[in-house]
């Protein structure tokens, strides 16, 4: 018998990176312990970088660390060594240049107000044109990050309460972004105003907590109160929690893909359970494209629910064909040809017992370029698999995403370029089929897509993008990118 085949799936290649994850507590004596273990909750949102901004009263405390939480925010109490009862905490991943100690949140600055820190999962799709004209104006930036240019707004808004500058400066941004920010007196949250990007209140004991995703909830045993709605900036101080409307005429369309990729499958999203709208995502995709197959085989992780929800849709047996070795890090990048070859036995391994000599159907969460997909096709067809058929419980990624989700650009898109029998070929497999946009959308308990006023952010399948991309037009348009420097997405 040959050797076990395996394929390294390098995030890096085809896999849509996680955004990334914002948690932040007022009121408890050890406010950094308990934003460290929120971020481990959320680590799945990025896993580049991290950091912990607390605040006692009079003094701010600060860590910002390249790496996982657990690497950095393990062993002694956080709180030990940044104490405080106020803390908001980050874990990132950059979507262009290079992850660098400067861009590492929470940023945090020395305001006329005193001091302000802030945090942000999201893009502000006006960055460019904003950061040129501050510069032109003098101002200083000490990051490539678009969160730095709320705090030059923030610093340079005539407001009289630091509530009223906060409002008039994302007033003055546009795109899909979350905050949490805090000074010495109070924490903030503010979601954008079509609530793209998820921001959620909670409760522990007495104190509030402005999370992500609600597996941060669970992880600190907090309870879940509402999500902050969209256009909403909420303030939280000794006095209570207030709410603020920046945006009167918002309108709730939140980012389709927390169900389909970003959330945790124990997470609830808007009242939904996501592990459950995964599986129906699933039974619809059986009934959309089926297949006369031996077995289901889930890529892991994120196409386990719509693996299981196929399966049971249809009866055909489900197995853990894929076997992923989660105590894997980054990918390491070996010297020579030869020893990256052997770095594809690093990450997933094919379960040969379930897949010799049977008809496998592949379901994963999406295909965005078809790079990883193709080399897990390659490596089931190693494992002497009989047929390999693939599904996505997902409609086809035809359009990039410019409100803080790592997508390329539409050329490389795969589903942009090609129609379904040429990306069968490519894929290297006996059939090939994709959950519809209709599908989709009752596996969101909606009958239909509304095309006028769709209920969610659904740009990445239907190029219906719910902001103006200004920096985007604008570059198209010859503007360019002034600045020397780029904007990196939180």
């Amino acid at each position: 018998m040959l050797p076990n085949p395996t394929c390294d799936v390098d995030p890096n290649d085809d896999k849509i990176r996680e955004e990334c994850g914002v948690f932040g507590i007022f009121g408890a004596s050890n406010a950094a312990s308990f934003t460290a273990l929120g971020l481990h909750a959320l680590q799945h949102r990025g896993q580049e970088a991290c950091g912990i901004v607390t605040c006692d009263g009079e003094m701010f405390h600060t860590e910002r660390h390249l790496g996982l939480v657990g690497d950095n925010f393990t062993g002694e109490d956080p709180a030990e060594r940044l104490p405080g009862h106020i803390s908001i905490g980050h874990v990132r991943y950059s979507t262009s240049g290079g992850t660098i100690l400067r861009n590492v949140q929470p940023l945090y600055s020395e305001l006329h107000s005193g001091g302000f820190a802030l945090a942000h999962n999201g893009h502000i799709t006006n960055a460019y044109t904003i950061k040129d004209r501050l510069v032109e104006r003098g101002a200083l930036f000490q990051s490539t990050s678009d969160t730095e240019v709320v705090i030059h707004l923030v610093a340079r808004s005539q407001g009289k309460e630091f509530t009223d500058r906060f409002v008039q400066a994302i007033r003055q941004i546009d795109g899909g972004y979350a905050f949490v920010g805090m000074t010495k007196d109070c924490l903030v949250g503010a979601r954008d105003r079509f609530g793209i990007r998820p921001l959620l209140i909670g409760r522990k004991d007495d104190n509030y907590v402005l999370v992500s995703e609600t597996c941060a909830l669970d992880m600190i045993g907090a309870e879940f109160i509402r999500e902050v709605d969209p256009g909403e900036v909420v303030v939280i101080n000794e006095d209570g929690i207030r709410s603020f409307i920046a945006f009167p005429n918002a309108e709730k369309r939140p980012c389709i893909f927390e169900f389909v990729y970003f959330a945790r499958p124990d997470s609830v999203v808007g009242g939904k359970s996501v592990y459950e709208v995964r599986k129906r995502m699933g039974q619809r995709l059986a009934e959309e494209t089926p297949a006369d197959v031996d077995v289901i085989i889930p890529v892991p992780d994120s196409g386990v629910p719509a693996a299981l929800g196929f399966s049971q849709q249809t009866g055909i047996p489900f197995e853990l064909g894929i076997i992923r070795n989660h105590y894997v890090g980054r990918t390491f990048i070996q010297p020579t040809q030869g020893m990256r070859d052997m770095g594809v036995r690093l990450k997933h391994s094919a379960n040969r017992a379930m897949i010799e000599g049977k008809r496998v159907l592949l379901v994963d969460d999406s295909i965005v370029r078809g790079t990883t997909s193709t080399k897990i096709v390659r490596m089931i067809k190693a494992a002497g698999a009989k047929e390999v058929h693939f599904r996505s419980a997902s409609p086809p990624i035809k359009y990039p995403d410019h409100y803080g989700i790592d997508m390329p650009t539409r050329e490389k898109l795969i589903a942009a370029n090609y129609s379904l029998e040429e990306m069968t070929t490519m894929l290297e497999v006996d059939s090939l089929g994709f959950l519809s946009i209709e599908g989709l959308y009752w596996a969101m308990g909606e009958e239909m897509r509304d095309e006028d006023n769709p209920r969610y952010t659904d740009h990445c399948f239907t190029g219906c993008y719910p902001t103006p991309l200004i920096d985007r037009d604008r570059e198209l348009a010859g503007g360019g990118k002034q600045l020397s420097f780029l904007v990196e997405v939180a």
